[in-house]
């Protein structure tokens, strides 16, 4: 099949769920596409505390019949085995974690580097209230969510990272600060190396936050659509749902529209 002949980028982001937009996800529906969706933020509402993130009785039940349809992807900033435990029963095609390097290629060397910057960043930040530093083997994660004074609570984690002796890539996220070895691929990588494993000719990828962007500035219209929970003038993605509960309503239009293809 040929990919999309309807160009997928956009100017302006546009509400992919309202009734002149619906041609687009039925063009997606009949074709051999891969659907690739970030967890937090998107599948999963954000939460005070990391540890509770979860998908809706809902979403985990539409996730589950969608995979049954289509080949789907989580593509998440947490741990590959975290995200794993949180995705219920649905039978996703592929799970890669640490914002698109899990699993990969170089995990030892970056293991390393992280485990050193661990070291040196708990050292700098102890004496940071409400910092909380999450290792996750491959990248770390510098959360300041619950700290009181966020100002100087981000100055504080920018001097901390300026002053590794490696450098490492800084992606902002909400209240977080994620650190990735410089030479890490990333989630758009990842997207464009599922997409040729799933013999896709295109995507449709939803995510929420700054890690995202990797994937919505790929220049690749008509192959790839890209879907932000949350309108955004500052966002490289062509559409957006109205908020994160949304993503159900796109789960069930998906959902119907290949179904109905099907029959």
């Amino acid at each position: 099949m040929q990919p999309l002949s309807l160009s997928l980028r956009q100017n302006l982001m546009k509400n992919l769920l309202l009734r002149e937009n619906r041609e687009v996800l039925a063009q997606l529906a009949g074709s051999r596409v891969l659907l690739g969706f970030d967890f937090d933020g998107t599948l999963a509402p954000i939460v005070e505390d990391r540890e509770c993130a979860s998908m809706r009785t809902r979403t985990a039940e539409l996730l589950g019949r969608l995979c049954r349809l289509y080949p789907c992807a989580v593509i998440s900033g947490r741990s590959k085995s975290d995200v794993e435990g949180r995705l219920g029963t649905a039978e996703l095609k592929y799970v890669v974690g640490n914002h698109g390097l899990e699993p990969g290629s170089g995990l030892l060397e970056f293991e390393r580097e992280v485990a050193e910057a661990y070291v040196l960043l708990k050292e700098a930040l102890a004496q940071c209230a409400g910092v909380d530093i999450e290792n996750k083997r491959y990248t770390l994660a510098l959360h300041y969510r619950r700290s009181r004074q966020k100002r100087q609570a981000r100055q504080a984690i920018d001097r901390a990272v300026g002053a590794l002796p490696s450098p490492m890539r800084s992606v902002l996220g909400k209240m977080v600060v994620n650190l990735v070895p410089e030479r890490a691929p990333n989630k758009g990588t990842a997207l464009l190396e599922l997409r040729a494993m799933a013999g896709a000719d295109t995507a449709l990828y939803v995510g929420d936050d700054v890690t995202d962007e990797d994937v919505f500035e790929l220049d690749q219209p008509g192959r790839l659509l890209s879907l932000r929970v949350g309108e955004s003038q500052a966002s490289s993605a062509g559409y957006f749902l109205r908020d994160q509960r949304a993503i159900d309503d796109l789960l069930q239009t998906l959902i119907l529209l290949r179904s109905n293809a099907a029959g």
